[in-house]
């Protein structure tokens, strides 16, 4: 799969070969933009997690009594999430998102990252229908430019804040909130992060 409507197979096999690894090196307590996440949305809310990875954030959302499809495109972060209870496991690309207004809020945790910049606008249009009226929409990205892979192969496109703010805002979306941070990566590298909350315009 190489062409810019579909995940990149790469990437996607990185995730399958070291999904066990990743659950290891990732946070099991709800970082600082779950927390706001968690108090934001209402108990009761319908949440998909898009790119869930093995399952953490999405079995954060159900033990605070939300209802949550948990989606990913890598069969063995699947498996791994599978261990979570309460979650509606969704193998799924990012281009394969066709709901409409059923989703009070959607989380994409490092995940859109891995798409095409030249990918996001439609994946973030494809995000606006999905939710409800005034929905919630967080996603997080690595600062930056370019494109590129990492060093265990998984390809990353990097943005600037500006560069997001005009995704979002061209999208429908109106932010709310931006955080930002440094972390180290499943490969061992540090990167500076960008954090959105934004909500779908009414």
């Amino acid at each position: 799969m190489t062409d810019s409507s579909q995940a990149d197979s790469q990437t996607i096999a990185v995730y399958d070969q070291q999904a066990a690894r990743y659950r290891d090196v990732v946070r099991n307590t709800p970082d600082k933009n779950l927390k706001i996440f968690l108090q934001t949305v209402p108990t009761g809310a319908k949440i998909l997690d898009f790119g869930c990875g093995v399952g953490n954030a999405s079995a954060a959302m159900v033990q605070a009594g939300l209802e949550v499809d948990a989606a990913d495109a890598s069969e063995g972060m699947l498996e791994l999430a599978a261990e979570h209870t309460g979650l509606n496991l969704i193998k799924m690309e990012f281009a394969a998102l066709d709901a409409v207004e059923d989703y009070d809020a959607i989380w994409a945790n490092f995940s859109l990252l891995h798409a095409r910049r030249s990918e996001l606008s439609d994946i973030l249009k494809a995000i606006v229908t999905a939710l409800k009226p005034n929905g919630l929409f967080f996603m997080s990205l690595k600062e930056g430019s370019g494109e590129a892979r990492d060093s265990i192969g998984r390809r990353y496109t990097y943005y600037s804040l500006d560069e997001c703010v005009t995704y979002l805002e061209t999208a429908g979306f109106t932010i709310e909130q931006t955080t930002s941070g440094s972390g180290k990566g499943l490969d061992g590298s540090v990167s500076n992060w960008l954090g959105f909350f934004a909500r779908k315009k009414k």
